[in-house]
């Protein structure tokens, strides 16, 4: 492959690393286990942990679309979905969509192939984009029900 003799050493050893078919599912699932241990531990739905708070809503006092995002995933990993979706409905969302990308992902690279899911259609980030900015909006109107969205 002729494009192949112009890539820097660091770039093809970590296109190496991204494509391994045992590497990748492990690092990506130590890490989720991790990040998970790590919410689990610091329980964010009590005050005064050691999880920090949203650094938007603590200098500029409005939810950013991620606001609620690490109370959510507790709430996921202690099976209490109705809470987590009242804490961020799109960090649930967004959750699960990275779940299957990922999934979709390992997927490919045991086949051999790369699978097309969700994150390759062609309007993806722009769709993204508008529904994170829509997201910011709405739960930040301060009248009912939209007011119910603050967290």
């Amino acid at each position: 492959m002729p494009n192949e003799s112009r890539r820097s050493p660091l770039h093809r050893r970590m296109s190496a690393i991204a494509n391994h078919r045992v590497l990748t599912p492990v690092l990506g699932v130590g890490v989720a286990a991790g990040v998970s241990a790590l919410v689990m531990i610091g329980d964010p739905t009590t005050p005064g942990g050691f999880l920090p708070p949203c650094p938007t809503n603590a200098l500029l006092h409005v939810n950013c679309p991620g606001c609620g995002s690490t109370r959510a995933l507790y709430s996921l990993l202690h099976g209490d979905i109705p809470a987590a979706l009242h804490y961020n409905a799109l960090g649930v969302i967004a959750m699960v969509l990275i779940v299957v990308a990922f999934v979709m992902h390992v997927v490919g690279l045991w086949r051999g192939r790369k699978l097309r899911s969700w994150q390759h259609l062609r309007y993806t980030p722009w769709i993204a984009l508008a529904v994170t900015a829509v997201w910011f909006v709405i739960r930040n109107l301060p009248f009912a029900p939209f007011s119910d969205l603050k967290v």
